[in-house]
């Protein structure tokens, strides 16, 4: 390990899959150490983990971090936004928690929506309009299936809030994370009592929401985690929020991220209300919003794809007339939580590499169509896209973000910014910086530029015609209990 600059912090992000801890040098952004362990997702109708497991994980990754974790003078979780954690009065999990992509939520998305005022009301008070993904709906399902679980409940926690308060002992969360929960009000930045009243959830089970820049708490001695007593907690934040802030974002930068999850999102001034639902009302973790669009289907599904055809992940062909929705576990943008991958214009002639190619297209397809609805009305449609996530090296995600974005594309060259964005804002509470500034000095962004190629408008025409011909398909395919 080379000597630090300056003081050492610790960034997490705990992720559908695994925990990673990052030790930053606060002064130059360099990693000194990493470490990395997975957690177990349930599969079926729902997607379910044990927190234990996150736990668990965060102690096997920061031990691999060796000393240089202990020598941390403060560390911020970044987390899996919308999972529902139940504790009861020992503050263990009640049961599994419910994760952004459990869709089981549906039925109760859509009865919430109608109950209370319909879309517009939702979106003008929260900023977004109820989807399964929420934690609003995941409540709202598990008091109609499991009312045991919701009487033993004494406190209600997101991802990240869980792990935060096993280090520090005090419930909080913040804006960034509160806000795709449904039930914190985006205008006056408090919780809804009429919504938490709707869905029977009181709010002294709630986390106190912390302010950016304010310290959540101090490392407690009662546990095994090597850091010192007494090292600062940051608030932490979702993991959209943690990346717009590892990327340093200023208003307008577009960000193209390729997870589980496929995400577009921008950093804006302006507190936004969609109430068609496909743009999510989120707070930054900042001060500022994040409006944002998800897809649920984006590495996994189009891997997924790969691995029935036997192919790699990179074995795709061009020329091809065929359409492929990957829509493997629903789909949230668009709004298709019932629906299941559709396969179009399938002929003797079509190659497996082109059937992955159009699995491509499928996913990058539903991500763009989202994108302008993300950026406000003055943002400049020219700037390169930031090229972020799990996939956002593949050459085949990179080409056909290109082809179909007809924008210049940008991949930086750092890694984990969720984790990177997490320790920024713990070394914006040693420095007194904007967290997105202290990115900015890390030269987070820095990367090759692809150059805009000519927009396929003839497949997006394609993909849009398929979409709209088969929704009634898709709305009544296979039914999620």
């Amino acid at each position: 390990m080379s000597a630090a600059e300056g003081p050492l912090v610790v960034g997490v992000d705990t992720s559908t899959q695994s925990t990673k801890a990052l030790v930053v040098d606060a002064a130059t952004g360099e990693v000194v150490a990493s470490g990395q362990a997975p957690h177990t997702v349930s599969s079926g109708a729902g997607r379910e983990s044990d927190p234990r497991q996150w736990w668990n994980a965060l102690c096997e990754a920061l031990r691999q971090c060796g000393d240089a974790a202990h020598e941390a003078a403060a560390v911020s979780i970044g987390g899996q936004q919308h999972g529902l954690v139940t504790l009861d009065d020992r503050g263990e999990p009640v049961r599994p928690a419910l994760l952004w992509n459990d869709m089981r939520s549906a039925p109760q998305a859509r009865r919430l929506t109608e109950e209370l005022g319909g879309a517009k009301f939702w979106a003008d008070r929260t900023g977004s309009v109820p989807a399964a993904s929420f934690t609003v709906t995941k409540w709202a399902w598990l008091a109609e299936h499991e009312p045991e679980a919701i009487r033993a409940t004494r406190a209600v926690r997101l991802p990240h809030d869980y792990l935060t308060e096993r280090l520090t002992g005090q419930g909080t969360t913040d804006r960034g994370d509160v806000s795709g929960t449904g039930w914190w009000a985006s205008g006056t930045e408090s919780y809804d009592e009429e919504i938490l009243a709707h869905v029977g959830l009181d709010p002294a089970l709630l986390p106190r929401v912390v302010r950016p820049g304010e310290v959540a708490g101090t490392v407690r001695d009662s546990h095994d985690l090597p850091f010192s007593k007494g090292t600062l907690v940051a608030p932490g934040t979702g993991d959209n929020a943690a990346a717009a802030l590892g990327l340093g974002l200023r208003p307008g930068m577009p960000v193209l991220s390729l997870g589980t999850s496929g995400t577009v999102y921008a950093v804006s001034q302006r507190r936004p209300a969609d109430p068609t639902g496909t743009v999510a009302g989120f707070a930054d973790a900042r001060g500022d919003w994040l409006p944002l669009a998800c897809t649920l289907n984006c590495t996994l599904a189009v891997d997924r794809v790969a691995t029935l055809l036997g192919l790699d992940r990179e074995a795709v062909e061009p020329g091809t007339s065929v359409t492929l929705l990957p829509y493997l576990d629903g789909e949230r943008t668009p709004d298709l939580p019932n629906a299941s991958g559709l396969l179009h214009g399938l002929r003797h002639d079509t190659t497996a590499g082109q059937l992955l190619q159009a699995a491509y297209d499928g996913a990058v397809h539903s991500l763009l169509g989202a994108l302008d609805l993300v950026l406000d009305e003055d943002a400049d449609r020219s700037a390169p896209l930031l090229l972020i996530g799990g996939g956002a090296r593949g050459t085949a995600w990179q080409q056909t973000v290109r082809r179909l974005s007809g924008r210049p594309v940008q991949v930086p060259e750092a890694r984990e910014l969720v984790a990177l964005g997490a320790a920024a804002q713990a070394a914006g509470l040693l420095t007194g910086e904007d967290p997105a500034a202290v990115a900015r000095r890390w030269n987070t962004t820095r990367g090759p530029v692809l150059e805009a190629v000519e927009r396929d408008e003839e497949t997006l025409a394609r993909i849009s015609g398929v979409l709209s011909d088969a929704a009634p398909l898709l709305e009544r395919s296979t039914q999620i209990d």
